[in-house]
C-alpha cells in the first residue's frame, strides 16, 4: 500500500476518538490533516458503511465513533483500506523461458502474504484508544 489513505483514515479515526461523544465536521478534522475536506467525508461514507463511525448531515452534524474504541484494532483499519500488497506488485509479464523469470511470482506470492500476514498481526494488537492515548 504506498499511498496515503491508512494514515488518512487513522488520523479521522483518532480525532474522533479522542473527541468521543463530540460532532466533528468533517471541515474541522480536514483542518488538522490539512487535506480537502472531500477528501475526509469519502473516508468517512466508508467507515460509515463499515460501522466504524455515524455521520449526520445538517448545520448541527458531523460523524463520531459508532463503536468504542477500544473495540477498534488497527489491523481492522488496514484491511478497510489495503488496496496492494505491503510490498507492492510482482511484475506479471516475466521471461517464461528465464529459470528465475518462470517462478518468481509464485515464490513472490508466498513471501507477499506472509508480510501481510504479519503487518496484519502487529497492527491486531493495538487498539485505537491505544494509539490515541498516545497524544494525550
Amino acid at each position: 500500500m504506498n499511498n496515503t489513505r491508512f494514515a488518512t483514515v487513522v488520523h479521522i479515526l483518532a480525532m474522533l476518538a479522542d473527541n468521543e461523544g463530540e460532532w466533528l465536521s468533517s471541515d474541522w478534522i480536514a483542518s488538522s490533516i490539512n487535506i480537502n475536506p472531500v477528501m475526509v467525508r469519502k473516508e468517512l461514507g466508508l467507515l460509515q458503511e463499515r460501522g466504524l463511525v455515524v455521520t449526520r448531515k445538517g448545520k448541527e452534524g458531523g460523524s463520531m465513533l459508532q463503536k468504542n474504541s477500544a473495540e477498534i484494532s488497527l489491523a481492522d483499519v488496514y484491511a478497510l483500506v489495503k488496496n496492494a500488497d505491503v510490498l507492492g506488485k510482482k511484475n506479471l509479464h516475466t521471461n517464461p523461458n528465464c529459470p528465475i523469470g518462470k517462478q518468481i511470482n509464485s515464490e513472490l506470492g508466498g513471501l507477499f502474504a506472509k508480510t501481510d500476514g504479519l503487518v496484519s498481526a502487529y497492527l491486531q494488537g493495538i487498539t485505537l484508544d491505544e494509539f490515541v492515548r498516545q497524544f494525550r
